[in-house]
């Protein structure tokens, strides 16, 4: 019987979608707004929870219904490019927040300073006093202290 269904899934799955990031995402979006939809519920005494119940309740269900047109949508070329918009955002986002942890790391050993000519980021190791700067990109040299 459960291979039967399995396989009935399966072939229903046939050309079809699927689930990917962006599907996943979306899930965890929903996953978060019935937990504060719950905890919103438990404090109901509170101005302004009515609302955001509502809402809440509205937001999700559209989400659901995203997340399953998605997944049972046989328009793989636009779907695949809705993910891959999505990757392409969260990269961003991610490479950001992984560039300044590691310039707050590199902050620790070094002086960073700025070209007055080209605004070219310069690294300076710390503690070697008043020295001469010379930025790799235009040559302009000046004095920094370290």
């Amino acid at each position: 019987m459960l291979k039967n269904l399995r396989y009935r899934l399966a072939i229903f799955m046939q050309g079809r979608y699927g689930t990917d990031q962006l599907s996943r995402f979306l899930s965890l979006v929903v996953i978060v707004l019935i937990a504060l939809d719950m905890l919103a519920n438990a404090f109901l005494a509170f101005p302004g929870v009515h609302f955001f119940v509502r809402v809440s309740g509205i937001v999700y269900a559209v989400l659901l219904f995203i997340i399953y047109f998605r997944t049972f949508s046989r328009n793989i070329p636009r779907r695949y490019a809705e993910n891959q918009k999505y990757l392409s955002i969260k990269g961003k986002i991610s490479s950001f927040f992984g560039k300044s942890k590691h310039s707050a790391s590199q902050r620790i050993e070094y002086h960073i300073y700025k070209c007055p000519k080209c605004r070219q980021k310069i690294r300076i190791p710390r503690g070697k006093g008043r020295i001469m700067v010379r930025c790799p990109k235009c040559g302009t040299e000046f004095m920094e202290q370290s």
